[in-house]
Protein backbone atom coordinates (compact mmCIF):
# COMPACT_ATOMS: atom_id res chain seq x y z
CA UNK A 1 0.00 0.00 0.00
CA UNK A 2 1.93 2.89 -1.41
CA UNK A 3 2.25 5.66 1.43
CA UNK A 4 1.39 9.58 1.65
CA UNK A 5 5.51 9.89 1.95
CA UNK A 6 5.87 7.63 -1.19
CA UNK A 7 3.45 10.09 -3.01
CA UNK A 8 4.96 13.64 -2.76
CA UNK A 9 8.12 13.37 -4.27
CA UNK A 10 5.91 12.84 -7.98
CA UNK A 11 4.43 15.74 -6.58
CA UNK A 12 7.13 18.31 -6.39
CA UNK A 13 7.62 16.77 -10.27
CA UNK A 14 4.61 17.52 -11.71
CA UNK A 15 4.79 21.38 -9.91
CA UNK A 16 8.44 21.72 -11.49
CA UNK A 17 6.78 21.01 -15.53
CA UNK A 18 3.97 23.66 -14.78
CA UNK A 19 6.48 26.70 -13.31
CA UNK A 20 8.35 25.48 -16.66
CA UNK A 21 5.66 25.77 -19.11
CA UNK A 22 4.73 28.90 -17.48
CA UNK A 23 8.10 30.39 -17.67
CA UNK A 24 8.14 29.48 -21.68
CA UNK A 25 4.82 30.82 -22.00
CA UNK A 26 6.05 34.15 -20.21
CA UNK A 27 9.33 34.32 -22.67
CA UNK A 28 7.37 33.96 -25.81
CA UNK A 29 4.79 36.84 -24.74
CA UNK A 30 7.88 38.79 -23.71
CA UNK A 31 9.50 38.14 -26.93
CA UNK A 32 6.30 38.85 -28.46
CA UNK A 33 5.68 42.32 -27.17
CA UNK A 34 9.78 43.32 -27.92
CA UNK A 35 9.09 42.20 -31.35
CA UNK A 36 5.98 44.46 -31.45
CA UNK A 37 7.62 47.16 -29.93
CA UNK A 38 10.33 46.92 -32.64
CA UNK A 39 8.10 46.53 -35.22
CA UNK A 40 6.00 49.55 -34.19
CA UNK A 41 8.51 51.50 -33.33
CA UNK A 42 11.98 50.98 -35.27
CA UNK A 43 9.93 49.43 -38.63
CA UNK A 44 8.47 52.56 -40.43
CA UNK A 45 5.36 52.02 -42.64
CA UNK A 46 6.12 52.08 -46.24
CA UNK A 47 2.84 52.19 -47.62
CA UNK A 48 2.40 56.33 -49.46
CA UNK A 49 -0.95 57.93 -48.77
CA UNK A 50 -2.88 61.37 -50.43
CA UNK A 51 -2.74 63.66 -47.77
CA UNK A 52 -6.76 64.48 -47.62
CA UNK A 53 -7.45 67.05 -48.25
CA UNK A 54 -10.99 68.93 -47.74
CA UNK A 55 -10.91 71.17 -51.21
CA UNK A 56 -9.05 70.73 -54.69
CA UNK A 57 -6.75 74.21 -53.35
CA UNK A 58 -6.64 73.80 -49.86
CA UNK A 59 -5.45 76.86 -47.98
CA UNK A 60 -2.57 76.18 -45.18
CA UNK A 61 -2.29 78.33 -42.22
CA UNK A 62 -0.29 78.03 -39.04
CA UNK A 63 0.49 74.58 -39.79
CA UNK A 64 -3.28 73.61 -40.39
CA UNK A 65 -5.73 73.49 -43.33
CA UNK A 66 -8.58 76.35 -43.27
CA UNK A 67 -11.89 75.19 -43.35
CA UNK A 68 -12.61 76.60 -47.01
CA UNK A 69 -10.12 75.97 -50.04
CA UNK A 70 -9.07 78.96 -52.45
CA UNK A 71 -10.22 79.74 -56.15
CA UNK A 72 -7.54 79.72 -58.29
CA UNK A 73 -8.02 81.66 -61.86
CA UNK A 74 -5.08 82.85 -64.53
CA UNK A 75 -3.06 80.98 -61.96
CA UNK A 76 -3.51 84.23 -59.48
CA UNK A 77 -5.57 83.46 -56.22
CA UNK A 78 -8.59 84.39 -54.42
CA UNK A 79 -9.18 83.68 -50.75
CA UNK A 80 -11.93 83.19 -49.08
CA UNK A 81 -13.88 85.65 -46.93
CA UNK A 82 -14.05 83.47 -43.66
CA UNK A 83 -10.48 82.98 -43.83
CA UNK A 84 -9.43 86.57 -44.55
CA UNK A 85 -11.59 87.31 -41.61
CA UNK A 86 -9.93 84.52 -39.31
CA UNK A 87 -6.44 85.54 -40.57
CA UNK A 88 -6.58 89.71 -40.21
CA UNK A 89 -8.67 89.46 -36.56
CA UNK A 90 -10.69 92.04 -35.34
CA UNK A 91 -7.78 94.36 -35.44
CA UNK A 92 -8.15 94.56 -39.06
CA UNK A 93 -11.89 94.09 -39.76
CA UNK A 94 -13.92 93.01 -42.79
CA UNK A 95 -16.82 94.23 -44.09
CA UNK A 96 -19.08 92.52 -46.83
CA UNK A 97 -22.31 93.84 -47.98
CA UNK A 98 -24.49 91.38 -49.75
CA UNK A 99 -27.04 93.69 -51.30
CA UNK A 100 -24.45 95.93 -53.38
CA UNK A 101 -21.74 93.21 -53.26
CA UNK A 102 -19.43 95.64 -51.60
CA UNK A 103 -16.20 94.44 -49.69
CA UNK A 104 -14.65 97.31 -47.55
CA UNK A 105 -11.41 96.38 -45.75
CA UNK A 106 -9.59 99.09 -43.50
CA UNK A 107 -6.49 100.09 -41.20
CA UNK A 108 -5.43 102.79 -39.37
CA UNK A 109 -4.98 104.61 -42.82
CA UNK A 110 -6.37 102.66 -45.30
CA UNK A 111 -9.84 101.95 -46.83
CA UNK A 112 -9.89 99.12 -49.56
CA UNK A 113 -12.98 99.36 -51.17
CA UNK A 114 -13.78 96.59 -54.03
CA UNK A 115 -17.30 94.75 -55.45
CA UNK A 116 -17.66 91.23 -56.15
CA UNK A 117 -17.56 90.87 -60.31
CA UNK A 118 -15.56 94.07 -61.07
CA UNK A 119 -12.03 94.69 -62.03
CA UNK A 120 -12.20 98.40 -60.31
CA UNK A 121 -11.10 98.67 -56.85
CA UNK A 122 -10.13 101.97 -54.63
CA UNK A 123 -7.57 102.39 -51.83
CA UNK A 124 -8.38 105.97 -50.41
CA UNK A 125 -10.09 106.80 -52.93
CA UNK A 126 -7.34 106.26 -55.39
CA UNK A 127 -8.40 103.69 -58.27
CA UNK A 128 -6.71 100.48 -57.99
CA UNK A 129 -7.01 98.44 -61.11
CA UNK A 130 -7.27 94.46 -60.42
CA UNK A 131 -6.50 91.61 -62.89
CA UNK A 132 -9.35 88.85 -61.62
CA UNK A 133 -12.42 90.24 -59.81
CA UNK A 134 -14.05 89.16 -56.42
CA UNK A 135 -16.65 86.94 -56.92
CA UNK A 136 -19.49 85.52 -55.03
CA UNK A 137 -20.18 81.67 -55.38
CA UNK A 138 -23.31 79.56 -56.38
CA UNK A 139 -22.96 78.38 -52.63
CA UNK A 140 -23.12 81.78 -51.58
CA UNK A 141 -19.35 82.09 -50.48
CA UNK A 142 -17.20 85.21 -51.26
CA UNK A 143 -13.82 85.06 -52.58
CA UNK A 144 -11.10 88.43 -52.58
CA UNK A 145 -8.04 88.67 -55.12
CA UNK A 146 -4.71 88.42 -52.64
CA UNK A 147 -3.36 91.24 -54.58
CA UNK A 148 -4.96 94.18 -53.00
CA UNK A 149 -4.40 91.89 -49.68
CA UNK A 150 -0.61 91.59 -49.55
CA UNK A 151 -0.46 95.59 -50.25
CA UNK A 152 -2.34 96.57 -47.50
CA UNK A 153 -1.85 93.80 -44.81
CA UNK A 154 1.37 92.59 -46.44
CA UNK A 155 0.22 89.11 -46.55
CA UNK A 156 2.73 86.45 -47.77
CA UNK A 157 0.47 84.22 -50.34
CA UNK A 158 2.21 81.11 -51.94
CA UNK A 159 0.59 78.58 -54.09
CA UNK A 160 2.61 75.43 -55.59
CA UNK A 161 0.80 74.35 -58.98
CA UNK A 162 1.75 70.65 -58.66
CA UNK A 163 -0.13 69.92 -55.24
CA UNK A 164 -2.73 72.75 -55.81
CA UNK A 165 -1.74 73.97 -51.98
CA UNK A 166 -1.96 77.72 -51.29
CA UNK A 167 0.08 78.87 -47.75
CA UNK A 168 -1.02 82.00 -46.36
CA UNK A 169 1.43 83.81 -43.82
CA UNK A 170 0.90 87.10 -42.23
CA UNK A 171 3.02 90.27 -42.00
CA UNK A 172 4.79 90.08 -38.74
CA UNK A 173 4.91 86.13 -38.69
CA UNK A 174 8.09 83.96 -37.48
CA UNK A 175 8.48 80.41 -38.59
CA UNK A 176 11.44 78.35 -37.80
CA UNK A 177 13.14 77.03 -41.25
CA UNK A 178 14.94 73.29 -41.18
CA UNK A 179 16.13 70.71 -43.32
CA UNK A 180 15.22 67.04 -43.83
CA UNK A 181 18.84 65.39 -42.80
CA UNK A 182 18.09 61.48 -42.60
CA UNK A 183 20.40 60.61 -45.38
CA UNK A 184 18.17 57.05 -45.59
CA UNK A 185 14.86 59.44 -46.60
CA UNK A 186 12.96 61.17 -44.44
CA UNK A 187 9.26 61.03 -44.50
CA UNK A 188 5.93 63.40 -43.87
CA UNK A 189 3.99 60.89 -41.93
CA UNK A 190 -0.10 61.35 -41.90
CA UNK A 191 0.60 61.37 -37.44
CA UNK A 192 2.87 61.56 -35.22
CA UNK A 193 4.39 57.70 -35.33
CA UNK A 194 6.15 55.47 -37.88
CA UNK A 195 3.34 53.15 -38.45
CA UNK A 196 1.35 55.95 -40.16
CA UNK A 197 1.80 55.73 -43.83
CA UNK A 198 3.74 58.80 -45.15
CA UNK A 199 2.47 61.36 -47.22
CA UNK A 200 6.04 62.77 -48.74
CA UNK A 201 9.73 61.21 -48.85
CA UNK A 202 12.28 64.00 -48.80
CA UNK A 203 16.08 63.83 -50.31
CA UNK A 204 18.75 65.40 -47.78
CA UNK A 205 18.71 68.89 -46.89
CA UNK A 206 15.62 69.34 -48.42
CA UNK A 207 13.95 73.29 -46.65
CA UNK A 208 10.72 72.74 -44.38
CA UNK A 209 9.13 74.76 -42.36
CA UNK A 210 8.06 73.69 -38.80
CA UNK A 211 4.93 74.98 -37.57
CA UNK A 212 4.82 72.69 -33.76
CA UNK A 213 5.10 70.14 -32.27
CA UNK A 214 2.77 66.67 -31.43
CA UNK A 215 3.74 63.85 -29.16
CA UNK A 216 7.16 63.98 -29.79
CA UNK A 217 7.00 64.72 -33.32
CA UNK A 218 7.36 68.27 -35.50
CA UNK A 219 4.90 69.38 -37.28
CA UNK A 220 6.25 70.45 -40.73
CA UNK A 221 5.61 71.71 -44.25
CA UNK A 222 7.25 70.79 -47.55
CA UNK A 223 8.15 73.08 -50.43
CA UNK A 224 5.24 71.18 -52.34
CA UNK A 225 2.90 72.56 -49.35
CA UNK A 226 2.50 69.50 -47.81
CA UNK A 227 1.87 69.37 -43.92
CA UNK A 228 2.28 66.42 -41.94
CA UNK A 229 4.56 64.70 -39.07
CA UNK A 230 7.99 63.91 -38.64
CA UNK A 231 10.64 62.48 -36.51
CA UNK A 232 12.82 65.12 -34.87
CA UNK A 233 15.90 63.29 -35.03
CA UNK A 234 15.15 63.54 -38.73
CA UNK A 235 15.22 67.27 -38.64
CA UNK A 236 17.91 70.13 -38.91
CA UNK A 237 16.86 73.12 -37.90
CA UNK A 238 18.29 76.47 -39.87
CA UNK A 239 16.96 79.94 -39.73
CA UNK A 240 14.15 81.73 -38.81
CA UNK A 241 12.13 82.98 -41.20
CA UNK A 242 10.22 86.32 -40.56
CA UNK A 243 7.76 87.97 -42.94
CA UNK A 244 8.36 91.63 -43.36
CA UNK A 245 5.92 94.34 -42.45
CA UNK A 246 4.40 96.27 -45.50
CA UNK A 247 5.75 99.41 -45.89
CA UNK A 248 3.59 101.96 -44.18
CA UNK A 249 3.38 105.62 -43.94
CA UNK A 250 3.96 107.26 -40.52
CA UNK A 251 1.03 106.70 -38.00
CA UNK A 252 -1.27 110.00 -37.69
CA UNK A 253 -0.14 111.67 -34.59
CA UNK A 254 -3.83 113.20 -33.27
CA UNK A 255 -2.93 117.07 -32.34
CA UNK A 256 -2.35 117.37 -28.23
CA UNK A 257 -1.07 120.60 -27.06
CA UNK A 258 2.87 119.79 -25.78
CA UNK A 259 2.97 119.28 -22.21
CA UNK A 260 -0.77 120.38 -21.73
CA UNK A 261 -3.99 118.62 -21.95
CA UNK A 262 -7.17 119.23 -24.39
CA UNK A 263 -9.51 122.07 -23.20
CA UNK A 264 -12.62 122.04 -25.85
CA UNK A 265 -16.01 124.27 -25.64
CA UNK A 266 -18.76 123.04 -27.90
CA UNK A 267 -20.50 126.12 -29.61
CA UNK A 268 -23.80 125.39 -30.05
CA UNK A 269 -24.99 126.95 -33.19
CA UNK A 270 -28.89 126.20 -33.64
CA UNK A 271 -29.83 128.69 -36.90
CA UNK A 272 -27.06 131.40 -37.29
CA UNK A 273 -23.12 131.25 -36.22
CA UNK A 274 -22.27 133.94 -32.92
CA UNK A 275 -20.83 137.04 -33.71
CA UNK A 276 -17.14 136.25 -32.74
CA UNK A 277 -16.56 140.13 -31.55
CA UNK A 278 -19.18 139.26 -28.75
CA UNK A 279 -17.56 136.12 -26.95
CA UNK A 280 -15.03 137.33 -24.06
CA UNK A 281 -11.83 135.39 -23.21
CA UNK A 282 -11.57 132.19 -23.12
CA UNK A 283 -8.61 131.23 -21.26
CA UNK A 284 -7.10 128.01 -21.49
CA UNK A 285 -9.73 126.75 -24.45
CA UNK A 286 -7.20 125.16 -27.64
CA UNK A 287 -10.29 123.44 -29.13
CA UNK A 288 -13.66 124.51 -30.46
CA UNK A 289 -16.11 122.60 -31.55
CA UNK A 290 -19.27 124.22 -33.64
CA UNK A 291 -22.49 122.37 -34.08
CA UNK A 292 -22.27 122.92 -37.90
CA UNK A 293 -23.01 119.61 -39.62
CA UNK A 294 -26.41 117.73 -39.28
CA UNK A 295 -27.88 114.60 -41.24
CA UNK A 296 -30.35 115.59 -43.17
CA UNK A 297 -31.84 112.51 -45.09
CA UNK A 298 -31.37 108.58 -45.22
CA UNK A 299 -29.15 109.29 -48.54
CA UNK A 300 -26.50 110.44 -46.57
CA UNK A 301 -26.88 114.32 -47.38
CA UNK A 302 -24.99 116.91 -44.48
CA UNK A 303 -26.53 120.33 -44.31
CA UNK A 304 -24.44 122.48 -43.00
CA UNK A 305 -23.72 126.23 -40.90
CA UNK A 306 -20.12 126.26 -41.40
CA UNK A 307 -18.87 130.29 -40.80
CA UNK A 308 -15.01 131.16 -42.19
CA UNK A 309 -15.56 134.26 -39.66
CA UNK A 310 -15.93 131.69 -36.89
CA UNK A 311 -12.49 129.82 -37.95
CA UNK A 312 -10.77 133.26 -38.91
CA UNK A 313 -11.56 133.98 -35.09
CA UNK A 314 -10.37 131.06 -33.40
CA UNK A 315 -7.67 130.01 -35.32
CA UNK A 316 -6.31 134.04 -34.20
CA UNK A 317 -7.13 132.93 -30.52
CA UNK A 318 -4.90 130.06 -31.18
CA UNK A 319 -7.71 127.76 -31.33
CA UNK A 320 -8.39 124.50 -33.42
CA UNK A 321 -11.70 124.06 -34.48
CA UNK A 322 -13.30 120.60 -34.67
CA UNK A 323 -16.69 120.63 -35.74
CA UNK A 324 -19.22 118.67 -34.71
CA UNK A 325 -21.04 116.38 -37.18
CA UNK A 326 -24.58 115.02 -36.15
CA UNK A 327 -27.15 112.48 -37.12
CA UNK A 328 -29.98 114.95 -35.98
CA UNK A 329 -30.86 112.86 -33.34
CA UNK A 330 -33.33 110.90 -35.89
CA UNK A 331 -32.71 107.30 -35.49
CA UNK A 332 -34.70 106.07 -39.12
CA UNK A 333 -32.58 108.35 -41.32
CA UNK A 334 -29.79 107.39 -39.63
CA UNK A 335 -30.20 103.68 -40.14
CA UNK A 336 -30.69 104.13 -43.63
CA UNK A 337 -27.46 106.56 -44.17
CA UNK A 338 -25.17 104.10 -42.27
CA UNK A 339 -26.67 100.89 -43.62
CA UNK A 340 -24.87 100.79 -47.29
CA UNK A 341 -20.99 101.65 -48.71
CA UNK A 342 -22.64 104.32 -50.51
CA UNK A 343 -24.49 106.48 -48.07
CA UNK A 344 -21.67 106.34 -45.49
CA UNK A 345 -19.06 107.29 -48.75
CA UNK A 346 -22.14 110.26 -49.45
CA UNK A 347 -21.35 111.36 -46.18
CA UNK A 348 -17.46 111.12 -45.70
CA UNK A 349 -16.79 112.92 -48.95
CA UNK A 350 -18.98 115.86 -47.85
CA UNK A 351 -16.92 115.95 -44.42
CA UNK A 352 -13.97 115.72 -46.24
CA UNK A 353 -14.69 118.42 -48.81
CA UNK A 354 -16.14 120.84 -45.50
CA UNK A 355 -12.48 119.92 -43.65
CA UNK A 356 -11.33 121.29 -46.66
CA UNK A 357 -13.45 124.61 -47.71
CA UNK A 358 -13.51 125.83 -44.34
CA UNK A 359 -9.73 125.06 -43.04
CA UNK A 360 -10.87 122.78 -39.78
CA UNK A 361 -8.72 120.82 -37.64
CA UNK A 362 -10.79 117.97 -36.57
CA UNK A 363 -14.76 116.41 -36.77
CA UNK A 364 -16.47 115.83 -33.72
CA UNK A 365 -19.03 113.16 -33.95
CA UNK A 366 -22.28 113.12 -32.29
CA UNK A 367 -24.64 110.16 -33.05
CA UNK A 368 -27.56 110.20 -30.17
CA UNK A 369 -30.95 108.00 -30.62
CA UNK A 370 -29.51 105.76 -32.15
CA UNK A 371 -31.23 101.96 -32.71
CA UNK A 372 -29.07 99.20 -30.90
CA UNK A 373 -29.28 97.45 -34.61
CA UNK A 374 -26.87 100.18 -36.14
CA UNK A 375 -24.34 99.25 -33.61
CA UNK A 376 -22.09 97.54 -35.85
CA UNK A 377 -22.78 100.18 -38.87
CA UNK A 378 -21.53 103.11 -36.87
CA UNK A 379 -19.03 101.57 -36.00
CA UNK A 380 -17.97 100.87 -40.06
CA UNK A 381 -18.72 104.38 -40.59
CA UNK A 382 -16.10 105.70 -37.66
CA UNK A 383 -13.50 103.00 -39.72
CA UNK A 384 -14.19 104.25 -43.46
CA UNK A 385 -14.00 107.79 -42.38
CA UNK A 386 -11.05 108.27 -40.18
CA UNK A 387 -8.07 107.15 -42.33
CA UNK A 388 -9.76 108.91 -44.66
CA UNK A 389 -9.74 112.07 -42.53
CA UNK A 390 -6.29 111.42 -40.83
CA UNK A 391 -4.90 111.19 -44.70
CA UNK A 392 -5.91 115.30 -44.68
CA UNK A 393 -4.28 115.67 -41.29
CA UNK A 394 -7.95 116.02 -39.39
CA UNK A 395 -8.45 114.74 -35.88
CA UNK A 396 -11.33 112.40 -35.20
CA UNK A 397 -13.43 112.69 -31.93
CA UNK A 398 -16.65 110.41 -31.20
CA UNK A 399 -18.81 111.92 -28.38
CA UNK A 400 -20.19 108.68 -26.26
CA UNK A 401 -23.04 108.60 -23.10
CA UNK A 402 -22.07 107.10 -19.96
CA UNK A 403 -22.91 103.41 -20.01
CA UNK A 404 -26.72 102.24 -19.18
CA UNK A 405 -29.49 100.10 -20.33
CA UNK A 406 -30.81 102.38 -22.59
CA UNK A 407 -30.85 100.86 -26.14
CA UNK A 408 -31.06 104.63 -28.00
CA UNK A 409 -28.58 106.77 -25.81
CA UNK A 410 -26.48 103.57 -24.81
CA UNK A 411 -26.26 100.37 -25.54
CA UNK A 412 -25.95 101.19 -29.41
CA UNK A 413 -22.17 102.34 -28.93
CA UNK A 414 -19.48 100.12 -29.21
CA UNK A 415 -17.26 101.54 -27.30
CA UNK A 416 -13.82 99.30 -27.21
CA UNK A 417 -14.31 99.00 -30.87
CA UNK A 418 -14.91 102.55 -31.86
CA UNK A 419 -11.90 103.31 -29.24
CA UNK A 420 -9.60 101.77 -31.11
CA UNK A 421 -10.27 103.53 -34.43
CA UNK A 422 -11.02 107.46 -33.14
CA UNK A 423 -8.28 109.87 -31.80
CA UNK A 424 -10.07 110.66 -28.79
CA UNK A 425 -13.59 109.71 -27.42
CA UNK A 426 -15.23 112.64 -25.36
CA UNK A 427 -17.64 110.93 -22.31
CA UNK A 428 -20.79 113.51 -21.66
CA UNK A 429 -20.71 112.37 -18.50
CA UNK A 430 -23.98 114.62 -17.54
CA UNK A 431 -28.19 114.26 -17.54
CA UNK A 432 -27.75 111.73 -14.68
CA UNK A 433 -31.34 113.19 -13.51
CA UNK A 434 -32.14 114.44 -16.99
CA UNK A 435 -34.99 117.00 -18.43
CA UNK A 436 -38.55 114.84 -17.78
CA UNK A 437 -37.18 112.87 -14.83
CA UNK A 438 -39.35 111.73 -12.31
CA UNK A 439 -36.82 112.58 -9.96
CA UNK A 440 -35.05 116.16 -8.54
CA UNK A 441 -31.52 115.48 -8.60
CA UNK A 442 -28.07 116.90 -9.86
CA UNK A 443 -27.02 116.81 -13.60
CA UNK A 444 -24.01 115.35 -12.67
CA UNK A 445 -23.13 114.47 -9.32
CA UNK A 446 -19.18 113.73 -8.29
CA UNK A 447 -19.70 110.20 -7.44
CA UNK A 448 -21.73 109.19 -10.84
CA UNK A 449 -19.13 110.61 -13.35
CA UNK A 450 -16.28 109.17 -11.57
CA UNK A 451 -18.42 105.92 -12.11
CA UNK A 452 -19.01 106.61 -15.86
CA UNK A 453 -15.62 107.14 -15.78
CA UNK A 454 -14.03 103.69 -14.27
CA UNK A 455 -17.06 101.66 -16.56
CA UNK A 456 -15.89 102.91 -19.47
CA UNK A 457 -11.59 102.76 -18.55
CA UNK A 458 -12.02 99.39 -16.82
CA UNK A 459 -15.05 97.26 -18.80
CA UNK A 460 -14.79 98.55 -22.25
CA UNK A 461 -10.14 99.29 -21.91
CA UNK A 462 -10.74 102.64 -23.85
CA UNK A 463 -7.14 103.74 -23.12
CA UNK A 464 -7.28 106.79 -21.08
CA UNK A 465 -5.01 109.04 -23.46
CA UNK A 466 -8.11 109.14 -25.59
CA UNK A 467 -11.21 109.63 -22.97
CA UNK A 468 -12.28 113.20 -22.42
CA UNK A 469 -14.02 114.08 -19.71
CA UNK A 470 -17.19 116.45 -21.05
CA UNK A 471 -18.56 118.16 -18.14
CA UNK A 472 -22.01 120.21 -18.15
CA UNK A 473 -22.02 124.33 -17.77
CA UNK A 474 -25.29 124.24 -17.31
CA UNK A 475 -27.98 122.98 -14.88
CA UNK A 476 -31.64 122.34 -13.71
CA UNK A 477 -34.10 124.14 -11.86
CA UNK A 478 -36.53 121.71 -10.24
CA UNK A 479 -39.69 122.50 -9.45
CA UNK A 480 -41.58 119.99 -7.34
CA UNK A 481 -45.44 120.80 -7.10
CA UNK A 482 -48.25 119.08 -5.43
CA UNK A 483 -51.48 118.08 -8.36
CA UNK A 484 -54.96 117.73 -7.78
CA UNK A 485 -54.03 114.20 -6.69
CA UNK A 486 -51.98 115.13 -3.73
CA UNK A 487 -48.84 113.68 -5.88
CA UNK A 488 -45.88 115.83 -6.09
CA UNK A 489 -44.82 116.37 -9.76
CA UNK A 490 -41.56 117.26 -11.13
CA UNK A 491 -40.78 119.56 -13.99
CA UNK A 492 -37.59 120.87 -14.77
CA UNK A 493 -35.91 123.54 -16.74
CA UNK A 494 -32.06 124.31 -18.20
CA UNK A 495 -30.38 127.27 -17.53
CA UNK A 496 -27.14 128.78 -17.36
CA UNK A 497 -24.52 129.31 -14.41
CA UNK A 498 -24.82 133.57 -14.88
CA UNK A 499 -28.92 132.83 -14.57
CA UNK A 500 -28.38 130.75 -11.61
CA UNK A 501 -26.11 133.31 -9.92
CA UNK A 502 -28.76 135.62 -10.43
CA UNK A 503 -31.36 133.85 -8.78
CA UNK A 504 -29.07 133.42 -5.64
CA UNK A 505 -28.46 137.28 -5.24
CA UNK A 506 -31.92 138.08 -5.99
CA UNK A 507 -33.29 136.37 -3.54
CA UNK A 508 -30.84 136.03 -1.18
CA UNK A 509 -30.01 132.39 -1.02
CA UNK A 510 -26.96 130.71 0.95
CA UNK A 511 -25.85 127.90 -0.98
CA UNK A 512 -25.04 124.79 1.14
CA UNK A 513 -22.64 122.07 0.16
CA UNK A 514 -24.63 118.57 -0.83
CA UNK A 515 -21.59 116.20 0.17
CA UNK A 516 -23.30 113.58 -1.48
CA UNK A 517 -23.90 115.18 -4.69
CA UNK A 518 -20.14 117.07 -4.53
CA UNK A 519 -22.14 120.43 -5.28
CA UNK A 520 -23.51 123.54 -3.42
CA UNK A 521 -27.05 123.23 -3.46
CA UNK A 522 -30.21 125.65 -2.94
CA UNK A 523 -33.44 125.57 -2.56
CA UNK A 524 -36.61 128.41 -2.15
CA UNK A 525 -40.43 128.52 -2.87
CA UNK A 526 -42.21 129.80 -5.46
CA UNK A 527 -45.49 129.84 -6.06
CA UNK A 528 -46.15 127.26 -3.14
CA UNK A 529 -44.27 124.93 -5.18
CA UNK A 530 -40.35 123.60 -4.01
CA UNK A 531 -37.78 124.80 -6.32
CA UNK A 532 -34.46 122.89 -6.21
CA UNK A 533 -30.84 123.51 -8.05
CA UNK A 534 -27.92 121.78 -7.96
CA UNK A 535 -25.30 124.38 -8.87
CA UNK A 536 -22.36 124.24 -11.40
CA UNK A 537 -19.32 126.46 -10.15
CA UNK A 538 -16.01 126.82 -9.21
CA UNK A 539 -16.39 123.82 -6.61
CA UNK A 540 -18.30 121.48 -8.98
CA UNK A 541 -16.08 122.64 -11.90
CA UNK A 542 -12.80 122.15 -9.57
CA UNK A 543 -14.08 118.47 -8.59
CA UNK A 544 -14.68 117.39 -12.16
CA UNK A 545 -11.75 118.57 -13.29
CA UNK A 546 -9.62 116.98 -10.76
CA UNK A 547 -11.24 113.65 -12.03
CA UNK A 548 -9.48 114.36 -15.10
CA UNK A 549 -6.43 114.62 -13.43
CA UNK A 550 -6.87 111.16 -11.33
CA UNK A 551 -7.38 109.42 -14.36
CA UNK A 552 -4.87 111.17 -16.37
CA UNK A 553 -7.31 111.70 -19.34
CA UNK A 554 -6.81 113.25 -22.16
CA UNK A 555 -8.69 116.84 -21.17
CA UNK A 556 -11.62 118.03 -20.47
CA UNK A 557 -14.75 119.60 -22.49
CA UNK A 558 -18.01 121.64 -21.73
CA UNK A 559 -20.97 121.93 -23.01
CA UNK A 560 -21.73 124.26 -23.95
CA UNK A 561 -19.87 128.06 -24.34
CA UNK A 562 -22.84 130.47 -23.94
CA UNK A 563 -24.24 128.69 -20.29
CA UNK A 564 -21.11 129.75 -18.97
CA UNK A 565 -19.63 132.91 -16.50
CA UNK A 566 -16.47 134.63 -17.68
CA UNK A 567 -14.68 133.47 -14.98
CA UNK A 568 -15.38 129.20 -15.61
CA UNK A 569 -12.54 128.85 -18.12
CA UNK A 570 -10.00 130.62 -15.74
CA UNK A 571 -11.27 128.24 -12.89
CA UNK A 572 -11.06 124.92 -15.65
CA UNK A 573 -7.76 126.02 -17.09
CA UNK A 574 -6.00 126.46 -13.55
CA UNK A 575 -7.85 123.23 -12.30
CA UNK A 576 -6.39 121.41 -15.47
CA UNK A 577 -3.38 122.84 -15.79
CA UNK A 578 -1.85 122.94 -11.65
CA UNK A 579 0.98 121.27 -10.68
CA UNK A 580 1.28 119.33 -7.37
Amino acid sequence: METAQSRAPRRRRKSGIGIGIIFLLFVIAAAAVLGWYGYMNFIPNGEQTDPGYTSEHPIIIGGAEAEKGAIIENNEIKLPLPVLEQLLGADKPVHYEDDSGSIIFTTANKVLHLKTDSLTATVNQKPFDLTIAAEKTEAGDVYIPVAPLQELYGLQVEYVEETGIVTVLVAGDAVQRAQANDTDGAAIRTEPTIRAPFIQKLELNEPLRIWGEEEGWLIVQSVDGNIGYMRKGDVKLTEIERVPQPSRESAFVAWKVLGSKINMTWEAVYSKNPKTSAIGPMPGVNVVSPTWFELADGKGTINGKADPAYVKWAHQKGMQVWALFSNGFEPEQTTAALATVETRFVMIQQLLSFAELYDLQGINIDFENVKTSDKQNLVQFVRELTPLLHEQGLVVSIDVTPKSSSEMWSLFLDRPALAKVVDYMMVMAYDEHWASSPKSGSVASLPWVEASLKRILEEDAVPASKLVLSMPLYTRIWTEAKGGDGAVKVSSKSVGMDKVKQIIAEKKLKPVLDEAAGQHYVEYTEDGALMRIWIEDDLSMKARVALARKYDLAGVATWQRTFQTEAIWTTIDEALNKRP
